[in-house]
C-alpha cells in the first residue's frame, strides 16, 4: 500500500499544474521580477525609473491628488533635464545654487523657484531613503525674496451681496427667441438658478476649495470603507470634506446656505435624471459637475450681480477666512475650518486684516496723509 502511495505522488508531481494556477505563478515571479528591477533600478542610479518610483508612492501611498503628481512630474523632469549625466545621489548645494540664480536672473519669480526647490527636496528625501546619500543637496537652499501677496478678498457687505443675489434663470437661447420658453427649457434653467445658488452660499459658508466643492457627493458612503472625497450630511448640518493631502475634516454649514442646499436637493428629487446621482453637484445630464464650469458660473454671475471686480471660487475661500478671523480673531480655529497643515498658513490672514485696518485708517484719520497729497491743514 505504501508503495502505491508513493507512485501516486511521483505521478502527481510530474503533472504540470492547471493553467489558473499556473498563469498566477507567472504573474507572482513578473511581479517579483519587476520589482527586483526597480530595486536595481535605484541602486544602479536610473534618474528616470527614480522619478517615477517616487511618483508612483506619492498617488499611492502618500495618496496626493493626480494636480499635485502633475506638478512634481514636471518640476522633476527638469531635474532630470538639468542634469542629463548626473546621478542624483551625487548632486550637491553647490550643483544646484547656481541654477536658482539662473532662474532668477531669467526672470521666473520667486513662489514658483520655491515650488520648484520644495519638489526637488522631497525627491531627494526620498532618494535617501533607498541610497545612500551624503547630504540632501536641495536642503537649506532659498528661494530669492520676493513680493508678499495678500489673497483677495471680497468685503462683507460685497461677499454676502454676491451669495445672495439669486443667480439668473433666463430660458435658453431657443425659448427667448420664440418668446415662450418650453417646460424643459424652464426646468433646466430652474435647476442651474438652485444649483449655482447652493454651490455660492456653501463656499461662503464653509470656506471649502473648490475641488472640495465638487467632489461632494449627495449622501455618505455606505460602508466605512466606502470611498468617498466628501459629503453633505444633512442630519447633521455639516459637510465632511479630504482635503490636500487627504487630511479630513467637518465644517459646519449655516443657516442660508443650509437652506439654498435643501432647495436644490428638491430640485434634484423632482427631476428622475438626477435623482439617483453620486454626486451633490451635477449638471442636466446627471453628471458631476466639473471645477471649470464653476469657474465660468462664478465669472457669469458676477456679471449679473454686477460686482466691481472679478470673483473666482478661491476668492470666497479667502473671504470666509478673513471675516471670520475679523469677528472671532481665532486663529486655531480658522486654521482647522480651513483645513490647513501649518498655522502660518493662515497666519498671511492676520495680513490681510490688517490691511484693511490701515486702509479705514488712511481715509479717516485727519492726520493720515497719503504720500504726494496736497496738505490743506493751516498753520
Amino acid at each position: 500500500m505504501s508503495a502505491l502511495v508513493k507512485l501516486r505522488a511521483r505521478h502527481s508531481a510530474a503533472i504540470p499544474p492547471p493553467a489558473a494556477d499556473s498563469a498566477a505563478h507567472d504573474a507572482a515571479l513578473n511581479a517579483a521580477e519587476a520589482g527586483r528591477r526597480a530595486s536595481a533600478s535605484l541602486v544602479a542610479g536610473d534618474p528616470l525609473d527614480s522619478i517615477e518610483d517616487f511618483l508612483s508612492s506619492m498617488a499611492g501611498q502618500r495618496r496626493f491628488s493626480a494636480h499635485t503628481v502633475s506638478a512634481y512630474r514636471r518640476e522633476l523632469a527638469l531635474l532630470r533635464s538639468t542634469f542629463p549625466d548626473r546621478d542624483p545621489a551625487g548632486l550637491t548645494p553647490a550643483d544646484i545654487r547656481p541654477q536658482i540664480a539662473a532662474w532668477h536672473a531669467r526672470g521666473l519669480g520667486a513662489r514658483s523657484i520655491s515650488r520648484r526647490l520644495s519638489a526637488w527636496r522631497s525627491f531627494f528625501s526620498w532618494l535617501a531613503r533607498h541610497r545612500p546619500m551624503v547630504v540632501n543637496p536641495a536642503q537649506g537652499l532659498r528661494s530669492p525674496r520676493g513680493p508678499r501677496r495678500l489673497p483677495s478678498a471680497l468685503s462683507a457687505d460685497a461677499a454676502v451681496h454676491f451669495v445672495a443675489t439669486p443667480p439668473a434663470g433666463a430660458a435658453t437661447a431657443a425659448g427667448a427667441a420664440s418668446g415662450v420658453p418650453s417646460a424643459a427649457s424652464v426646468a433646466r434653467a430652474e435647476m442651474r438658478m438652485h444649483r449655482d445658488h447652493a454651490i455660492f452660499e456653501l463656499m461662503y459658508s464653509c470656506g471649502l476649495r473648490l475641488s472640495e466643492v465638487v467632489g461632494l457627493d449627495s449622501r455618505p458612503p455606505m460602508s466605512a470603507a466606502g470611498e468617498s472625497r466628501g459629503w453633505y450630511d444633512l442630519s447633521a448640518a455639516e459637510v465632511f470634506v479630504r482635503g490636500k493631502g487627504g487630511r479630513a475634516r467637518r465644517v459646519p454649514v449655516g443657516g442660508p446656505a443650509r437652506q439654498a442646499l435643501a432647495d436644490w436637493l428638491a430640485c434634484r428629487e423632482r427631476d428622475p435624471a438626477l435623482r439617483e446621482a453620486e454626486a451633490l453637484f451635477v449638471g442636466p445630464d446627471g453628471r458631476r459637475l466639473s471645477g471649470r464650469a464653476v469657474q465660468q458660473r462664478f465669472a457669469m454671475h458676477a456679471r449679473h450681480a454686477a460686482m466691481p471686480t472679478h470673483v473666482h471660487p478661491h476668492m470666497m475661500r479667502h473671504s470666509f477666512a478673513s471675516h471670520l478671523l475679523q469677528s472671532s480673531g481665532d486663529l486655531r480655529a480658522v486654521q482647522e475650518l480651513l483645513g490647513h497643515a501649518q498655522i502660518a498658513s493662515t497666519q498671511i490672514y492676520t495680513h490681510l486684516d490688517f490691511q484693511r485696518l490701515a486702509q479705514v485708517y488712511d481715509a479717516a484719520h485727519p492726520r493720515a496723509r497719503r504720500k504726494g497729497s496736497p496738505d490743506t491743514t493751516s498753520n
